[in-house]
């Protein structure tokens, strides 16, 4: 079939599809922002090397003067104006600014090839100089988005593009590659442990083997195109439950039918390779040159590099008045979830109740955006404190001055058992003082029975495991969990900021995995996770090169730091959960010593924790002191 052909059979489908084939959920929200609006879509918006990446503008009708612009960049099928992308152009235009939102290079109508977080700093900055261009621009460009939206703005934040007035990146954590105590490498790994999400989301995005159009096309008639072929690849349902039991992990897409892309390339790539610096990631080493509205959540992937980064900017961006306008929101919720908080009833985070969480985060951005953008400043300033965190336990909103907060005092909790610490009915303990018996305890970590994930900072994994807080006691039934709990508190204890952890540990196994778990324990023994990590033996140095383990030797595993707002009540018990395995969240360590993504046989680990004499395990939790 030629384009003519395709052309013509467009012309009469466009008579039958209306407003745009939105959803039919968002098709009122679709026609008062029509109502409101002017559009104008297909832009081919030209790069530095030619590539033409399509765009679509929105502008108040009637609007009188120069405009704001909020940008809007992303990897997915915005053929369609829908939910989230929906509310923000309808929101932009009621509130006097003109709405961008362009599909990233090589993704749908976009052309040139894609990487992940669409070349920010070279296609992020010419978007800005075209947009700041424009007879309608003020010249002042605020991007927003979440999740991969926010991502790309990291890297792009690093140029300080003049234009670029404002940012909210909104759970951002898989644009940052390494970020103070944090090697995560955009997600991809956690400890050096491979995030078996980022492989999932990378079967549904990495498709891009849908038929092309000559360049020669004109605008009107690539808006026909669109709106009969959006070029979004539908893939199979996969069972990721099933498929990340399969090995070797390599093989996990050429089972499914899937497109290689980036996968194959990034599974074998270690967490200290140099090629994490040539991608879209923002890394430490670098400036930040844009004010910034972060909104992080506690079951999030990455809240902790989310954490560190605005500490980051904060105390090092180079402009003054940058580092002096970093602002944090730190909710509850799960994965890009503030837009689902209810306004009227409790908020269950998995099966944690969370009681009212009260937030606005459309006011909140609009507010934002306004203080920076218009003439007549908006109060943001009055109204917002630099930190906003929510504690759970307490279920209350917070304020301070600095994350974490300077009232926060170090407490030292030191693992002990009598060397039986194996499952909830085992003796091991959290206490205040170190233990002198020369005990340790041992379990065996079997790959192939590996334990599984319950809730946590989860994303994007295709359910594959629940993201949020769950009763954890199933888990701390099983022989291969090491469990320490604290003696029930005679008082409340606030835990806010971030919490260090060292394990004294040895394994007959040349490398193995080490997880570790926070666990607040009600009277009734409900066990509910606040957050967790895992280190790889073979990273304990760095991740630049891998140090192998010997049978018998004792090592010091320090783990990436967890990070909270929790209050533990009067009669809960802190509780701290060690395993070798969090399946399917993060992808079991076969044991080997080899490269793991390649290997179809595991060996069984003999693993222990250290506690006595010179080896003192320990948690050091920021308690919150009242001043």
């Amino acid at each position: 079939m030629n384009i003519k052909t395709l052309l013509f059979i467009s012309s009469l489908v466009l008579g039958i599809i209306s407003s745009s084939s939105v959803l039919a959920d968002d098709k009122e929200d679709y026609k008062a922002l029509m109502d409101m609006a002017t559009s104008d879509t297909m832009v081919m918006m030209p790069m530095r090397d030619g590539v033409r990446l399509a765009t679509d503008v929105y502008r108040p009708k009637n609007a009188v003067g120069k405009l704001p612009t909020i940008l809007l960049k992303t990897p997915y099928n915005e053929n369609k104006l829908q939910r989230g992308s929906l509310r923000m152009a309808k929101l932009a235009v009621k509130n006097g600014y003109a709405f961008v939102i362009q599909n990233e290079r090589g993704r749908y109508y976009s052309e040139g090839e894609w990487q992940i977080l669409g070349h920010p700093r070279t296609d992020g900055y010419d978007t800005l100089s075209w947009i700041e261009e424009q007879e309608w621009s003020s010249g002042k460009v605020g991007t927003f988005g979440c999740s991969s939206s926010a991502e790309w703005q990291l890297g792009l934040a690093a140029q300080n593009h003049p234009a670029h007035t404002a940012m909210v990146p909104a759970a951002a954590g898989a644009g940052i590659g390494k970020v103070g105590r944090y090697t995560e490498q955009g997600n991809w790994y956690k400890g050096g442990v491979h995030q078996t999400l980022f492989s999932i989301w990378l079967y549904s995005v990495q498709q891009n083997l849908a038929p092309r159009f000559p360049d020669s096309l004109t605008q009107k008639q690539l808006q026909r195109l669109r709106k009969s072929y959006d070029l979004s690849a539908e893939m199979p349902e996969v069972d990721w439950k099933e498929q990340t039991k399969k090995l070797p992990l390599e093989s996990w897409f050429e089972n499914i039918n899937g497109n290689d892309g980036p996968f194959l390339e990034m599974v074998k790539r270690e967490p200290g390779d140099p090629e994490w610096l040539e991608g879209g990631l923002y890394h430490d080493t670098e400036d930040f040159g844009v004010p910034a509205l972060w909104l992080n959540s506690w079951y999030d992937v990455s809240q902790g590099p989310n954490l560190d980064l605005f500490n980051h900017v904060t105390k090092n961006a180079s402009d003054p008045e940058v580092r002096d306008n970093q602002y944090m929101v730190i909710a509850p919720n799960l994965h890009c979830g503030f837009w689902r908080i209810p306004k009227y009833d409790d908020l269950i985070v998995g099966e944690r109740n969370m009681g009212r969480v009260k937030m606005d985060p459309d006011a909140l951005i609009i507010e934002w955006f306004d203080y920076w953008m218009k003439d007549a400043k908006s109060d943001f300033k009055k109204n917002n404190s630099k930190v906003k965190y929510f504690t759970m336990g307490a279920n209350e909103w917070q304020t301070a001055d600095n994350w974490p907060p300077k009232s926060s005092k170090p407490v030292t909790l030191y693992l002990s058992s009598a060397g039986e610490a194996n499952s909830l009915y085992g003796d091991g303990k959290l206490q205040l003082t170190k233990s002198s018996k020369s005990e340790q305890d041992n379990y065996q970590y079997d790959p192939m029975n590996p334990v599984q994930a319950l809730g946590g900072s989860v994303c994007c994994n295709s359910g594959a495991s629940p993201g949020g807080s769950y009763d954890q006691r199933a888990i701390e039934a099983r022989q291969d969990v090491l469990v320490y709990s604290s003696e029930p508190l005679d008082k409340d204890m606030e835990v806010t900021g971030h919490i260090d952890i060292t394990l004294y540990v040895s394994s007959d196994a040349k490398d193995t995995d080490f997880t570790v778990k926070l666990v607040d324990v009600d009277p009734d023994g409900v066990a509910y996770n606040v957050d967790d990590t895992i280190q790889r033996a073979r990273y304990r140095e760095g991740y630049k090169t891998p140090v192998f383990m010997q049978k018998g030797e004792v090592y010091e595993l320090n783990f990436s730091p967890l990070s909270t707002s929790n209050l533990f009540k009067a009669g809960h018990r802190i509780r701290l959960e060690v395993s070798s395995s969090k399946f399917p969240q993060y992808m079991r360590n076969l044991n080997t010593g080899g490269n793991n993504y390649d290997e179809i046989k595991a060996v069984v680990a003999n693993n222990s924790i250290h506690h006595a004499n010179q080896y003192q395990s320990r948690i050091v939790l920021p308690v919150k002191t009242v001043e």
